[in-house]
């Protein structure tokens, strides 16, 4: 049995992370629905958006001052102001029925409309009273100055928000100023999660039994593909038989856009997940190994268009490489190609950092004094993550890191 297994293993792949990130790249993506803006924030919109018509429509103030013909204020200066005579208002809401001509002005409100003849405003700071309906002008302006175009914001026509990113609130501001109220985004990508195991238990498990364990992974997976935009679904624990789990995957593939399977990937005789998902459909296992620490025994698979992700059973080792590899993939099942940037801070290294080369190393740090402390634990222990501030990624061509070295930490949120 354990030649057998032994056997079969060498039929899969190991990759590089770089590998995995560039090159498992399913082609299924998620169904456009329409959704309203007041709900789209961090949605990712389907195709870009574009303006209905020129923003903001109209020319106007930014500042508060006068409207004027900007030649009417050439040369002036503190001690040669310029006097113009202000002909009346402009009135916020409300098209001005005033026109500027040579040697008036017209007072302005800022995202006041400009009025018929003027191609400037002075700011207010810069005029005073010279007299009942004069002032005068201390300082020139150009054309243009103190003024928005009617299509300086957009042009009838152009994109306001792109396909691919995620939508943020001054997306939704944009496309409230276009009047638009509802936009086409990719439906969130269902993620099922299964756990196994003959010692997974639920977590509301109030006593244990020797050899027993809560389901921590399932929770934290659950959050993260959320976090990446995804609809997680819970498929509750498989016990370690090939056929249960079989079963189950095989019932959950058609209302799945991706299934992550936590545990039951590592190396052993009693490992069947590989061979399990290599039945699920075509083009089957993409590999089976990841050159990563913590988490080699790794599975990434397409079955009949839905990827497969199979995980490692350790807790820390499958929620570290989810963050690398599943994240990732949750965003571009959901129409995400320009996903958001990851919180990161540059430190110096408190300590050496041996590794090995080939394979890329994750190391969790706590962040203080502009220092980053690695933590160090096994692989099962969650607290090395809940204790962490960050991580940083030692690449698979070092041979480890100095203390002193400057580090990019990529921060939890």
């Amino acid at each position: 049995m354990a030649a057998e297994a032994e056997a079969g293993r060498e039929f899969f792949t190991t990759r590089t992370v770089g590998e995995a990130l560039a090159g498992f790249r399913p082609e299924r993506r998620t169904r456009a629905e329409a959704v309203s803006v007041a709900a789209a924030l961090g949605r990712v919109p389907a195709e870009p958006v574009v303006a209905p018509h020129p923003l903001p429509g109209f020319a106007r103030s930014t500042v508060d001052g006068y409207a004027v013909r900007a030649a009417d204020t050439y040369g002036v200066s503190e001690g040669l102001p310029g006097y113009l005579q202000v002909t009346g208002a402009v009135l916020m809401g409300t098209e001005p029925r005033l026109s500027v001509g040579p040697g008036t002005a017209v007072g302005m409100p800022t995202g006041g409309v400009l009025p018929a003849g003027a191609d400037a405003v002075v700011m207010i700071e810069y005029t005073q009273q010279a007299m009942p309906g004069t002032i005068e002008v201390v300082r020139p302006v150009a054309p243009g100055e103190g003024v928005v175009r009617a299509d300086e914001d957009a042009a009838q026509g152009a994109q306001l928000v792109p396909a691919g990113r995620p939508l943020r609130p001054q997306d939704l501001g944009m496309l409230s100023a276009a009047g638009v109220t509802a936009v086409a985004v990719h439906a969130r990508p269902r993620v099922t999660v299964f756990s196994t195991g003959d010692e997974v238990v639920s977590p509301d498990t109030a006593v244990l039994r020797p050899g027993q364990v809560r389901d921590a992974t399932a929770a934290a997976l659950g959050a993260m593909v959320a976090d990446a935009g995804g609809a997680p679904v819970s498929g509750g624990i498989v016990p370690d038989d090939p056929a249960a789990l079989e079963t189950a995957l095989r019932a959950a593939l058609p209302a799945s856009d991706v299934i992550v399977i936590s545990a039951g990937s590592s190396v052993g005789v009693r490992d069947e997940t590989a061979g399990v998902v290599a039945r699920l459909g075509e083009p089957g296992i993409w590999c089976h190994g990841l050159a990563i620490k913590p988490g080699k025994p790794t599975l990434l698979a397409d079955c009949d268009g839905v990827p497969v992700i199979g995980l490692p059973g350790n807790p820390r080792s499958a929620l570290v490489v989810f963050r690398l590899i599943g994240i990732p993939l949750v965003r571009l099942i959901g129409g995400c190609t320009t996903p958001p940037p990851e919180p990161t801070v540059r430190v110096r290294l408190a300590r050496d950092l041996p590794s090995a080369t080939g394979r890329l190393d994750v190391v969790q740090v706590r962040v203080a004094d502009g220092a980053a402390i690695p933590l160090f634990g096994l692989s099962a222990l969650l607290s090395v993550l809940a204790s962490a501030d960050g991580f940083l990624i030692i690449p698979e061509e070092a041979t480890g890191l100095d203390a002193g070295t400057e580090v990019d930490v990529t921060l939890y949120r």
